[in-house]
This record gives structure tokens, sequence and C-alpha cells, in this order.
């Protein structure tokens, strides 16, 4: 991907977010809140899973 498209895609995405936080803060903490909630639910899957193994 040229250098350049990269950096465009990736300022969009941080201005798309930064509105978001500006905009409706109460539903972008709500959002990061359910986003650590999954990540720390699939991590405590994936040890329960390895400790299966082990056993």
């Amino acid at each position: 991907m040229n250098p350049r498209v990269r950096l465009l895609i990736i300022l969009v995405v941080v201005a798309i977010v930064l509105y978001f936080v500006i905009a409706q803060p109460d539903n972008a903490a709500a959002l990061v809140r359910t986003v650590l909630a999954a990540i720390g639910d699939a991590v405590e899957q994936i040890i329960r899973f390895f400790r299966q193994l082990t056993a």
C-alpha cells in the first residue's frame, strides 16, 4: 500500500474517533468499556482453554 494512502486512512480514522469522543463522550466511553470487556472475556476463555489442555 502506498505510504501516503496509508497515512491518509490513519488520519481519517483518527479524525472520526476524535469527533466521536468530542461529540458524544458518554457513548464513546460506553463503547470503550464494551470493547475492553469483550477483550477481557476473550483472554479469560483462552486461559481456560490452555488450562484444560494441561489438566
